[in-house]
């Protein structure tokens, strides 16, 4: 089986987190092995300054197209390809990125059985205008709220929907958000998340200080760390005086730097950017806890690694986080935008150890069980299998 993926994010290097999730995934189909339905894939990405046009990356052929200027080839990687495209001149670049991913994806089509596009926008729109068959999308969750932004990108995101044989969507949330863009193709959209790499996350040595905080994401309002600094103050009992790890950048990284400065706790903030996959992992494995005080999250992968650490999570009750976080079983939850709550979670949970660590202790074989490599990719060859023996054809 052969599979073309077309991705906007995907890894500039084998330690880049930009779209890594989507490696993994060809990675861990490649590894199933002729018996088991194994798959070979060929993932197509924009170019971008210092990036090779052909090259082999973790054992996957990639392929990056030129659409622009070496200058102005600077729409993926950096997390403001929409922000940049609401531009005149930036929506001139993204329609020549869309232009020319849908170009070199009809002519690396030729060669394969299914294309998958990850994104709806732009590499949904990208397949759909390449015409090649069949095509299975999978949102992620910006996509989608981009997809709700105005009655135009709704109606280009339906579109691509309809035109897929399947749609995977990687939670439950998302999946019945999606059925409301296009009702008509509800019973196409599926829940399937992406791999987690769980060799990559373990456990820490017995006895290993779990002695601060941890935020993971990228610093912007969805991802909801100025409820996380606003909780801080209100923290007490085992909790008092925690500090805080943030692990990510972003564009409101100063005025989160400001609002910790008026609340009184930036000496317990300890500012870190991206940070490569193994110290990273190394941070989930010394938190006492990680908290995602996210909104209308697609999934939340940053709770399944800490779970794999043996990490308890804390995560609001809000989109793709309860797929991963069940109250009082595998973590706590919170109701989104309130920081009170939040901080009564991480009062009651450094209060009881004993409790903590029997959450920890069944939410890790759960999300292996759900988020494991072998069982994702099994998930999405059995949909490739599907697709192709059905002849499930495009609609335009």
């Amino acid at each position: 089986m052969r599979v073309l993926f077309v991705a906007h994010a995907f890894p500039r290097h084998e330690r880049d987190l930009a779209g890594n999730f989507v490696l993994r995934l060809a990675q861990a189909l490649a590894d199933l092995g002729p018996s088991a339905g194994g798959v070979e894939v060929t993932a197509l990405a924009p170019a971008a300054a210092g990036l090779a046009g052909h090259e082999e990356l973790g054992g996957v052929a990639v392929r990056r197209y030129r659409y622009a200027s070496r200058r102005a080839e600077t729409l993926a990687y950096g997390g403001r390809m929409h922000r940049l495209a609401a531009s005149p001149a930036g929506a001139l670049t993204m329609a020549a990125l869309v232009g020319a991913g849908a170009l070199e994806a009809r002519r690396l089509g030729r060669a394969a059985d299914v294309v998958h596009a990850h994104w709806w926008v732009p590499g949904g729109l990208q397949a759909l205008l390449a015409g090649r068959r069949p095509l299975v999308t999978t949102l992620h969750g910006t996509d989608l709220r981009l997809a709700r932004r105005n009655a135009a990108t709704r109606a280009a995101c339906a579109r691509v929907l309809r035109a897929s044989a399947v749609v995977t969507a990687v939670s439950g949330w998302l999946r019945d958000e999606a059925a409301t863009i296009a009702p008509d193709v509800a019973e196409r959209i599926r829940v399937a998340p992406m791999p987690v790499d769980s060799d990559a996350f373990d456990l820490p040595p017995p006895g290993a200080p779990r002695d601060e905080l941890l935020f993971v994401g990228r610093l912007d309002a969805q991802k909801g760390l100025a409820d996380a600094l606003r909780a801080l103050p209100l923290l007490t009992g085992a909790a008092a005086g925690r500090r805080l790890r943030v692990v990510g950048d972003g564009p409101e990284r100063a005025e989160l730097g400001a609002l910790a400065e008026r609340l009184g706790v930036a000496e317990r903030v300890m500012w870190e950017g991206q940070l490569p996959l193994a110290e990273l992992a190394e941070r989930y494995r010394r938190a006492s806890a990680l908290l995602v005080p996210s909104r209308d999250e697609g999934l939340g992968l940053v709770a399944v690694e800490a779970q794999l650490s043996g990490t308890p999570v804390i995560a609001a009750d809000s989109g793709g986080l309860r797929d991963v976080v069940s109250e009082g079983r595998t973590g706590l939850a919170f109701p989104p935008g309130d920081p009170a709550r939040l901080a009564k979670a991480v009062n009651a949970l450094l209060a009881d150890p004993d409790g903590a660590a029997e959450l920890a202790a069944r939410a890790r074989p759960a999300a292996i069980a759900r988020f494991g490599r072998n069982a994702v990719a099994m998930a999405y060859a059995d949909i490739y299998a599907e697709v192709t023996r059905t002849g499930s054809w495009v609609r335009r």
